[in-house]
């Protein structure tokens, strides 16, 4: 059975003590990750103050109160939450977070709550922190010391050549030592390897948009691409009909144009995630 992982020192730098386990912590801000693209027509929708903002913002730009947006609360409500997902699957570095707790003895599978679960980047579980971990006078030292110092000459010349090495020395020292691994089994818990002897502290790095500290460049990126969502499905919408029947000659509708205008400016926005706001591949040499 998984245990629940007992908080250990600090706790989560993210959510709110809340008792003595990591899954008691609550999360800060106006994001409700349980609920989050779960909401059923039936059930009502109610828009907190930071979903406000955002609805607010696509509803003005989509000519309210002048002319009349065809669209529920239900429906926004969809857009907002694929705008949050988007936005909270590349979170960048500013969004960066930290918990701790305590693993068991012979216990290896720990419950995380959903905030650290859907986004965890890295577990550091008995690893040697701001250490080579190389034996003095060896091969892999010596290159550790070249590179870090620029000495590039002769046989360490090559990086590439001393990744690849790193690499083939981690999976051996996983494979016969006793470095610790993790993995994430059905986006709910943590599995450590080797499986804790004694009680094992673990830190935990993962992403987490908090509502409120949110950077106001990344808030309007959330409202823009609420905006480009809801353009398309106002436009499915009006393109149901070319034309509405009136007294003056009926009314054109511009299903088609916004539409094509939603499908643009999501790849636009698109773009902008994975060149300005998610950060690079990690490139670690030890």
């Amino acid at each position: 059975m998984p245990a629940r992982p007992k908080i250990k020192g600090y706790g989560d730098s993210f959510g709110s003590y809340g008792g003595r386990y990591i899954t008691d912590t609550v999360a800060e801000g106006d994001i409700d990750l349980e609920s989050l693209n779960k909401n059923a027509l039936i059930d009502g929708v109610e828009f907190n103050k930071f979903e406000e903002t955002v609805k607010d913002f696509a509803l003005s730009r989509l000519g309210h109160p002048v002319v009349r947006v065809e669209l529920t609360p239900f429906q926004i409500k969809t857009c907002i939450d694929e705008a949050v997902t988007e936005l909270s699957y590349h979170a960048p570095l500013w969004s960066r977070n930290f918990a701790t707790f305590e693993a068991s003895d012979g216990v290896g599978i720990y419950e995380l709550p959903a905030h650290i679960a859907n986004n965890l980047t890295y577990c550091l579980y008995k690893k040697g922190l701001m250490t080579s971990n190389f034996p003095a006078e060896s091969f892999e030292s010596d290159a550790f010391i070249s590179y870090f110092t620029g000495y590039q000459q002769g046989l360490y010349s090559n990086i590439a050549d001393f990744y690849l090495l790193q690499q083939s020395l981690e999976t051996m020292r996983k494979v016969l030592g006793n470095e610790g691994a993790f993995e994430i089994v059905n986006n709910r818990y943590l599995q450590l390897y080797p499986v804790p002897s004694s009680q094992e502290t673990v830190i935990l790095e993962y992403r987490a948009i908090n509502t409120n500290t949110i950077n106001p460049a990344y808030l309007n990126w959330l409202q823009k691409y609420t905006l480009a969502v809801a353009k398309g499905v106002l436009g499915e919408i009006r393109g149901k009909y070319s034309s509405l029947p009136s007294p003056g000659g009926g009314a054109v509708l511009n299903g088609k144009e916004l539409l094509a205008a939603s499908e643009k400016e999501k790849e636009k926005l698109h773009e902008e995630l994975r060149t300005a706001i998610e950060e690079p591949p990690a490139f670690s040499m030890f």
